[in-house]
């Protein structure tokens, strides 16, 4: 005695459900039809008549449809094959329209219509080919062609999913690969930070090396999201300030500006830590006086602008984004450009003016799940 188990009568009811609702949807579609055939009718005398008749047409079709595609999907042809596959049903259109009329003619005579003495014999078939077969035969072909535009954008449709996630999928294999070439290019700098402070202040070191596992950590966290909130960017970048600040003391000076709209807007990750870094080591150490980086991000609009100054040495002359951009920001402009690909975003490098360089981007707004309500113009 076979024993069914809840898991299987659940599965099992539900495929049942799923495939009375295929029916049921199926058979209200030629009702449809049905109606709207018989609509021009509907004002004469005999319209209960009318209504029948286009039903009994219609319900006929539906009754047929099934076995007529049944037959379809077994030709041995693709979609493309277009003239095969005509040319392979062209008996078969003339059987299922003979079918058809059989079944229309059993079904009106249950419904009263006409007499059961017109289903048996050669009358049928006889009424058949003086007149009306051609007709049917028109709907048989415009069955099978709905079919076939059905299977077209059936095709195509699943042409562009695979499309799209293949695209979707190179996005996030170029963008993971980018910021693999990011962190390792920090991690040797912040490592070559370390080791000049070892022998010279083994102290110091040893809070660089915490604020630098601080930094692994919250990089280790962060590994699967290409973009966090602005909040969890900064958390980042205040370990790697505390590791310069340890290093050039009172010759770098560090300014926030974060305006409190912005805080949950979404960034890419670890996109401000690269742009600091470059200000610090090609504007600031270059001067024996030291210098300051400032760090804004503010709302304009629908939009986001941080922006990293320094009162540093400036950009070289002749100097150009496109030719003069090291891994750095070569790297931080094209994870922008990937994840928004439509030119919604901007990244500029310009001469500050009074000395110095200003590093832009602006982004399009964007909310963290539980921030979206809180920041929704009005």
């Amino acid at each position: 005695m076979a024993i069914e188990t809840g898991e299987r009568v659940v599965f099992g009811g539900w495929l049942m459900r799923k495939r009375w609702g295929r029916w049921l949807v199926t058979a209200l579609l030629w009702t449809v039809l049905g109606l709207l055939f018989a609509a021009p009718g509907f004002s004469g005398p005999n319209w209960k008549r009318v209504l029948l008749a286009s039903l009994a047409q219609w319900w006929s079709w539906g009754a047929i449809t099934p076995l007529m595609f049944s037959v379809d999907a077994r030709l041995p042809f693709t979609e493309k094959q277009l003239g095969r596959r005509i040319l392979a049903l062209l008996l078969p259109s003339l059987a299922f329209t003979i079918l058809y009329m059989y079944v229309f003619t059993a079904l009106s005579a249950g419904m009263g219509l006409t007499g059961w003495s017109a289903v048996s014999g050669t009358r049928l078939l006889v009424n058949a080919i003086r007149g009306g077969i051609l007709w049917n035969w028109l709907v048989c072909w415009l069955i099978f062609g709905a079919r076939q535009t059905f299977r077209y954008y059936e095709h195509y449709l699943a042409s562009e999913l695979r499309l799209e996630r293949m695209q979707r999928s190179y996005s996030q294999a170029r963008l993971n690969a980018l910021r693999m070439q990011l962190d390792p290019h920090f991690l040797f700098n912040a490592l070559n930070t370390v080791s000049a402070q070892v022998e010279r202040d083994p102290r110091l070191a040893r809070r660089m090396i915490e604020h630098l596992g601080d930094l692994l950590r919250l990089s280790l966290e962060a590994r699967d999201r290409q973009e966090v909130p602005l909040a969890e960017e900064m958390a980042f970048l205040d370990h790697y300030i505390a590791i310069q600040r340890i290093r050039f003391g009172s010759g770098l000076r560090i300014e926030m500006q974060i305006e409190p709209d912005v805080k949950y807007a979404l960034v890419p990750c670890f996109i401000v830590q690269p742009l600091v870094e470059n200000a610090i080591r090609h504007g600031i150490s270059r001067r024996t006086s030291g210098g300051a980086v400032t760090v804004t991000a503010r709302r304009c609009g629908e939009r986001m602008d941080i922006c990293v100054t320094d009162d540093g040495v400036g950009l070289p002359p002749g100097w150009t984004l496109e030719t003069g951009k090291g891994l750095g920001l070569s790297v931080t402009s094209e994870r922008i450009a990937g994840l928004h690909p439509n030119g919604d975003s901007r990244f500029t490098v310009v001469p500050r003016s009074g000395g110095g360089t200003e590093v832009t981007v602006s982004l399009p707004l964007r909310w963290t799940a539980g921030e979206v309500n809180a920041h929704t113009v009005d």
